[in-house]
């Protein structure tokens, strides 16, 4: 279903929603490529490569829908053989081989290692690579609140300040897009 701000007070959600409430765009989440050491190429990787390549995703909800579309559009349609809403599910079955991923840079940049690019998992699995899509999808996420700001909560008035403040620092962390 499309999300709706209903009786919330703030909606974090990535995209606009449909009904009348307020927003403010937090980030642009660039989308990343996980995949084994040695699977892809170093460097940026063009989206014509993943075409027909087997890809471990997320649910066909939210903002995925978008992001196989615009795959597609690309030139690669991957075969998707795996879908979960967990990202660390997802990276689990990246490390047992059952395909690449392609997730937001928000989803994975917890556990990239800024000195190599790899991800270095918990308990001694193995590292994955990260690598970025030319030309690079991005998720666009937004902070939804009812109409009519002036009778807000001083906690959702700070809410949405720092969420503001946080995005902007994150998106100084994030990795250009590439068009």
């Amino acid at each position: 279903d499309e999300a709706q701000i209903g009786d919330l007070d703030l909606l974090f959600y990535d995209g606009l929603i449909s009904d009348e409430a307020e927003h403010v765009l937090l980030m642009e989440d660039p989308y990343m490529v996980v995949a084994h050491p040695g699977e892809l190429p170093a460097g940026p990787v063009p989206v014509r490569k993943l075409d027909g390549t087997a890809m471990v995703a997320w649910p066909a909800t939210c903002d995925q829908p978008r992001l196989e579309q615009f795959l597609a559009r690309a030139g690669a349609e991957p075969r998707i053989v795996f879908r979960s809403a967990g990202n660390e599910t997802i990276l689990s079955m990246v490390r047992a081989g059952m395909g690449l991923a392609v997730l937001p840079w928000l989803a994975i940049h917890h556990v990239v290692c800024r000195a190599c690019g790899a991800i270095h998992g918990p308990e001694g699995w193995p590292d994955l690579n990260v690598h970025e899509l030319d030309p690079t999808p991005t998720r666009a996420i937004y902070l939804h609140w009812p109409p009519g700001r002036g009778g807000q909560s001083p906690l959702a008035a700070r809410t949405i300040e720092v969420a503001v403040d946080v995005s902007r620092e994150l998106a100084q962390q994030a990795p250009p897009a590439r068009t």
